[in-house]
């Protein structure tokens, strides 16, 4: 399904058509139509912002209009023609549009047919050029060989694993040495990359990684969601690049050659005790490997930057921090569970599966694209409830039927002891609410011990606590706690023991 919403937020920050496509993994004409649409109805990014994704698709398209077909140029020859003195790209798209006219046919626009020509023209092998513009474009990816840091305690060598990002247009580069290869090294090898250059390029080209793609074949591109929340928060387009097509991003793949033997090969025989240790003599190098006068042009990397600074997006007030996604659906009393703690959702989404957010300091709750709540994240002791008044319906009965009262008779019905405990856990909470969950656990003992052992098993704890919880009672019943003596005693003894010995098993007469 396409993402107008994206769509309209990537030509907002000045992207063409040919890039948006690219990011998106669609067509350049549903780019165009998109947007001709949008303009036709006075609609941008700034007023789709506080639309859902649905509500866009509604207002560009309620009747879902038809894709028009096009002329197929004829590439091979077109190739063979542009390799002739003079011609150039425009004559022969030129030349193709009016021998669309004269068969009645669609024909690309320039861009487009430029677009599909390079795709032709990489397929095939064939020598192009790739202007690069400075600001445009970076490039990022794992080293394949890895740095070594030795284990202080046991003397054992340890990988560690380079990430190089560069700039096509000044070749200027940034490294840094992590311990892992997963999606938090990769969210933070992008944000320290982006504070070394001092800003953002305006298209990110990673490899095929799973920590940034999840999918990309012709006719889809699937972004990891962290990823795609990494490039919205930094205003970026993440273009990846075609699978096994390294010359997609030939600037990165070459600086990591040569990064390689800069760097990592220079300090093969030195000895690390620590990653920061290593990644201090990675940025020494670094700054050296930036400063080297290039050998078949004037000046160096970190000069030609010089220029391609000002040309970068400036950063963010704030950097990116990583965030987790969780599925889980609404309880009966209104709260989603994470990590064992408990947070508050509008009470119409009861039974319903929403999207949950983590970051260190924030949980939000999306419901079918559109955030529903927000909580400071919790990270004290687990079970504990972070609710909203406003979550909470104003008569709670007229709107679901579990509430405290249905409690309460549920667990008089057992017996005396059990609804004592019931009510005690209703009591102990600031919102009753919130007790839900451990009354209904504690009911359910029952169908697992029986109602009899339930009984027993609260008078028990009622012994030790006036307000004891669901994991007493669940203690007492788990260590059998809760039978009464005469139930371990020996059916043939008349005693109240079973298993009373005499002075004759002891050796003793009396």
């Amino acid at each position: 399904m396409t993402d107008y919403r994206q769509i309209l937020r990537l030509r907002s920050l000045g992207l063409n058509h040919s890039q948006i496509a690219n990011s998106l993994g669609v067509s350049r004409t549903t780019v165009i139509r998109t947007l001709q649409r949008a303009q036709a109805i006075g609609l941008d990014w700034v007023t789709a912002t506080g639309l859902g994704d649905k509500e866009v698709t509604a207002q560009l398209f309620p009747s879902g209009e038809g894709k028009p077909m096009y002329r197929q140029p004829d590439f091979a020859a077109i190739h063979k023609e542009l390799a002739k003195p003079g011609v150039t790209q425009q004559l022969v798209w030129m030349e193709y549009c009016d021998a669309c006219r004269a068969a009645s046919e669609i024909p690309y626009q320039l861009s487009r047919f430029k677009e599909l020509y390079h795709d032709y023209a990489l397929q095939n092998k064939a020598t192009m050029h790739i202007s690069r513009k400075p600001g445009e474009i970076m490039e990022v990816d794992w080293a394949g060989q890895t740095a070594h840091v030795v284990d202080t305690d046991t003397g054992e060598l340890l990988e560690a694993y380079v990430f190089v990002a560069a700039l096509p247009y000044s070749g200027y580069a940034y490294a840094e040495a992590f311990w892992h290869q997963d999606q938090a090294a990769w969210t933070a090898a992008h944000v320290n990359a982006y504070n070394y250059f001092g800003g953002v390029a305006r298209i990110l080209v990673p490899d095929n990684l799973k920590t940034g793609v999840i999918k990309h074949t012709k006719r889809e591109v699937v972004l990891n969601k962290a990823y795609q929340e990494l490039a919205e928060h930094y205003g970026t387009a993440i273009i990846p690049t075609r699978v096994r097509t390294p010359k997609d991003k030939a600037t990165v793949e070459g600086t990591v050659g040569k990064l390689s033997t800069f760097i990592l090969a220079a300090v093969r025989n030195q000895r690390f005790f620590s990653l920061r240790e290593l990644n201090e003599t990675i940025r020494e190098r670094l700054k050296a490997f930036n400063r080297k006068p290039f050998q078949n042009k004037d000046g160096s990397r970190a000069t030609w930057f010089a220029e391609e600074r000002a040309s970068l997006l400036p950063l963010p007030q704030t950097p990116y921090e990583l965030a987790d996604w969780r599925i889980a659906t609404v309880a009966f009393n209104y709260h989603v569970a994470v990590d064992e703690r408990y947070y508050s959702v509008p009470y119409e989404y009861i039974k319903r599966q929403v999207q949950v957010r983590l970051t260190s300091h924030v949980v939000e709750v999306f419901y079918d694209g559109d955030r529903i709540c927000s909580h400071i994240r919790l990270h004290g002791r687990r079970g504990e409830y972070s609710t909203q008044e406003a979550h909470m319906p104003q008569n709670h009965q007229q709107y679901v039927q579990w509430n405290g009262e249905r409690f309460r008779k549920w667990a008089a019905k057992t017996g005396t002891q059990t609804a004592a405990v019931v009510e005690a856990m209703l009591t102990s909470y600031k919102v009753e609410q919130q007790a839900y969950r451990a009354c209904m656990a504690l009911l359910k003992l029952g169908d697992a011990y029986s109602p009899e052992r339930l009984e027993a098993a609260c008078a028990k704890a009622l012994t030790y606590s006036p307000r004891p919880g669901y994991k007493a009672v669940q203690t007492i019943l788990k260590a059998g706690q809760d039978s009464p003596p005469e139930a371990l005693a020996d059916p043939d003894s008349d005693g109240d023991y079973g298993f009373t010995r005499g002075a004759d098993y002891y050796g003793e007469v009396r």
